[in-house]
């Protein structure tokens, strides 16, 4: 093969990859826009028999939630009362040095919302998306294959993806209603990462 070949050959790869992930950052910024809206609305088409709402973990601050977990569990306490009372889980292990987890964090700020302890459920395995849909799934699957994911508008997308490899019908609720350019293009490169490596890997470099 001739340089002039190579050359040619390596322009249509690159060409293709970027292609690749601009088809990659639409479909992210098309997921953010629908969880968004879904968040406004409060429209949730799910079967709600065998439904959970599932809140995915953000920081906490010795037992209480950030800015970022409060507004998960408050989108999570609303789209509940929509479901008709369908069980709250929350996720999230500790940091180094934490005393406390982020799915403890998220149980005692429901609880002080009024949510019964029989309809909050508490998995603190995993440290990422993935590790926490897996626990959630060993601990929901097969009684419960239908969630509502609640997490930030740009990571609609990925976390909807990773919920389906772990076996769970998913829908997603954005807590916020802002999706940052440069999160979108980050999470673009890991969602197109986990297409083609699957998101158990993805986990653990990205």
């Amino acid at each position: 093969m001739s340089v002039t070949h190579v050359r040619r050959f390596v322009a249509a790869f690159c060409l293709l990859v970027l292609a690749w992930l601009v088809l990659v950052f639409i479909q992210v910024t098309l997921a953010a826009n629908e969880a968004i809206d879904r968040r406004a609305s409060l429209d949730i088409d799910v079967d709600v028999d065998g439904a959970a709402v599932v809140v995915l973990g953000a920081a906490q601050y010795n037992g209480e939630p950030s800015p970022v977990l409060q507004a998960r569990l408050d989108t999570a306490y609303e789209t509940r009362a929509e479901l008709g009372e369908a069980p709250i889980v929350t996720t999230g292990a500790n940091q180094p040095g934490d005393v406390f987890t982020e799915g403890f964090a998220g149980y005692r700020y429901l609880r002080n919302r009024g949510v019964p302890d029989e309809s909050i459920i508490v998995i603190v395995d995993g440290g990422d998306t993935w590790e926490s849909l897996l626990a959630v799934a060993n601990q929901l699957l097969p009684e419960r294959s239908v969630v509502v994911l609640v997490t930030d508008a740009f990571h609609a997308r990925r976390t909807f993806e990773t919920a389906r490899e772990v076996g769970f019908e998913a829908t997603v609720v954005a807590a916020d209603a802002d999706a940052p350019l440069r999160l979108r293009v980050r999470e673009s490169v890991g969602v197109a990462i986990g297409r083609l490596l699957g998101y158990n890997r993805l986990s653990r470099y990205f």
